[in-house]
């Protein structure tokens, strides 16, 4: 008995309730441009296994895959005009998703910033609390449902106003480095740095009203490759030396054994990926 429960404690989550920040390249797969069907598939078992420990989740999905608001894409459009073409994609991506969790046996809810009854219900804070509470996974599409914010933005402002425990920042790298790692093979992957630190070096981590957001409120953000299999779960049960954490003191975090952060701007890297409302 004694060891059975040791196993359970050993497994239970380190965090209660997540947002998931994914970009919509993510969804790409090999592809150069839309939605590659098995890639959604991979995402939606890794989000059901964790959902089955008991974690609610909420997910934020970009639109880069099919259309950035500041891309070359974009050409000359109007900055508002092209972001929110952008918002329209992220719903493309969340029906996406909800489709291969629904496959995956999983209860999702899109809940839209833009109003399109005949997709999502419209985003209201009360109801996106509910659903997670009955353990439904929550696709938040359209961003922020205004122009000029990210997608990031809208990761930080729903993971606020749903409490939610971390921003899981899934990337196409292991986390925050010394050095570009695709060039230097001897760059070093940081464990911890400070929010400030991501403002005052102007890493590409999140936009900087989404670090502002966090700080202020001292949401936490963990930054991982999404690529790996099995990364979600292993971020979600904190195992230590996934990712790179970005909190407010570098002791707060599921991670152990935080190295010190460079202060030479030159000295540090991460891929400039986040997205104006994809």
């Amino acid at each position: 008995m004694m060891m059975a429960e040791a196993q359970v404690e050993k497994r239970a989550p380190a965090f209660r309730r997540i947002m998931l920040k994914a970009s919509g390249e993510a969804l790409m797969g090999a592809q150069n441009y839309g939605v590659d069907v098995n890639v959604a598939r991979e995402v939606a078992e890794e989000v059901k296994d964790i959902h089955d420990l008991g974690v609610e989740v909420a997910i934020v999905v970009g639109g880069g895959n099919i259309f950035r608001g500041v891309s070359e894409s974009a050409g000359n459009m109007d900055r508002s005009s092209a972001d929110y073409i952008g918002m329209l994609a992220t719903v493309m991506n969340a029906v996406v998703l909800q489709d291969a969790l629904e496959k995956a046996g999983v209860y999702t809810r899109i809940l839209s910033a833009i109003n399109i009854p005949q997709v999502a219900e419209p985003f209201i804070r009360r109801r996106a609390i509910r659903h997670l509470e009955k353990k439904r996974v929550v696709i938040f599409a359209g961003g922020t449902g205004n122009p000029y914010f990210t997608t990031d933005s809208a990761a930080a402002l729903r993971a606020l106003e749903i409490k939610a425990d971390v921003i899981l920042k899934a990337t196409k790298v292991e986390g925050i480095y010394s050095a570009d790692p695709m060039k230097d093979k001897t760059a070093t992957r940081y464990d911890c740095i400070t929010y400030q630190e991501v403002l005052e070096q102007q890493l590409k981590v999140m936009d900087a009203s989404a670090i502002s957001l966090c700080m202020d409120n001292s949401l936490p953000i963990i930054v991982f490759n999404m690529r790996t299999p099995g990364n979600i779960m292993r971020v979600v049960m904190g195992e230590a030396g996934i990712g790179t954490r970005v909190c407010t003191e570098r002791g707060d975090s599921v991670f152990d054994g935080a190295t010190d952060f460079p202060t030479d701007e030159a000295a540090i890297y991460f891929p400039d990926e986040h997205e104006s409302m994809t």
